[in-house]
């Protein structure tokens, strides 16, 4: 296995978000929903700032010159007022890791490259904020893109399948592969689903309206013949779901013309999906271009499915308007 492409990296992803989402799970037990605001009035909690922490320093270790283009930085936890915030976040980092506050928002900020080219990994700390607040679906998702190309990904989902949890990792030609998130049990190769009726179809968006338009996928469903309504969960384990042939559809669509999607909220789970045997794209059937630094600035929403359906999505996207 180590002789495969990609093998080193592989490896340590998978252990980093283990790892983070180890941390995940020990601040809902000790804090329960406590969180803050950052500016643009999303939540974010210690768990945010931990798991980034844990995960870039890892990879500040084994792969020093590599960028980390991660969702969050320490500004906010260097203001004097947030001192007990900052002194959460570095006492549960140091259950997992031994470091100093200075060092510990030091690995925070490993994350802080706002572009690059060439070769860098990308990171969620947590996908799903709001998820993670309501106990219910979140991720640790981490990738690595090289000129472009994704080649490997690493998503942790704590609660999928409550209580298990599960850690889904692919390198790209090598299939993608699942495991209990907090065990040693052995990984098992994972495929899409092999529906190719619409009307059978089953469909996910996100939770927030604020994230994805709801009544345009309602509109395409309804396009489509699909009966089942759509199943709602935050995060990149809508990937997932439909990697493992739970769900053979997920749509991401824009709720407004000027906005792209961040590189950190699909690199991984767009691996998983398509190693998996599936189809990624926009709504307009373009490959994600992942050269254009932390955003998606040359797509325009997220249409995942099992590959079979595809182009008929697209074909109801764009009679609806969407495509």
């Amino acid at each position: 296995m180590n002789s495969l492409p990609f093998a080193h990296e592989l490896r340590l992803a998978v252990a980093a978000v283990r790892e983070a989402a180890a941390l995940c799970r020990a601040v809902q037990s000790g804090l329960g929903r406590a969180a803050m605001e950052k500016k643009d009035r999303s939540p974010v909690t210690v768990a945010d700032f931990g798991s980034q922490a844990l995960v870039c320093r890892t990879l500040a270790e084994s792969f020093p010159a590599d960028p980390v283009v991660a969702e969050e930085d320490s500004d906010v936890l260097r203001l004097p007022e947030n001192a007990p915030l900052l002194g959460q976040v570095c006492s549960f980092v140091r259950r997992f890791r031994d470091g100093s506050d200075p060092e510990i928002l030091g690995w925070i900020d490993h994350g802080r490259a706002l572009g690059a080219s060439g070769r860098f990994w990308t990171l969620d700390p947590i996908d799903g904020t709001k998820g993670f607040l309501r106990n219910e679906q979140y991720a640790v998702a981490l990738a690595l893109i090289v000129d472009g190309v994704v080649e490997v990904a690493a998503l942790a989902c704590p609660n999928l399948p409550e209580p298990v949890g599960l850690v889904f990792s692919a390198a790209r030609g090598q299939g993608t592969w699942t495991a209990p998130l907090h065990s040693d049990g052995e990984p098992v190769r994972i495929v899409v689903s092999d529906r190719d009726d619409p009307r059978i179809a089953k469909f996910c968006e996100s939770v927030e309206s604020g994230h994805s338009a709801h009544g345009e996928s309602a509109s395409a469903a309804s396009l489509l013949g699909i009966v089942s309504p759509p199943v709602r969960l935050d995060s990149q384990a809508k990937y997932a779901v439909v990697a493992r042939g739970e769900a053979d559809i997920y749509l991401r669509l824009p709720t407004r013309a000027d906005y792209r999607e961040k590189v950190w909220d699909h690199a991984a789970g767009a691996l998983i999906v398509t190693e998996a045997g599936g189809r990624v794209t926009d709504v307009s059937g373009r490959p994600l271009d992942f050269t254009r630094g932390h955003e998606l600035a040359s797509n325009v929403g997220v249409v995942v499915t099992n590959g079979r359906l595809h182009d008929r999505v697209l074909e109801a996207l764009k009679t609806v308007g969407e495509g």
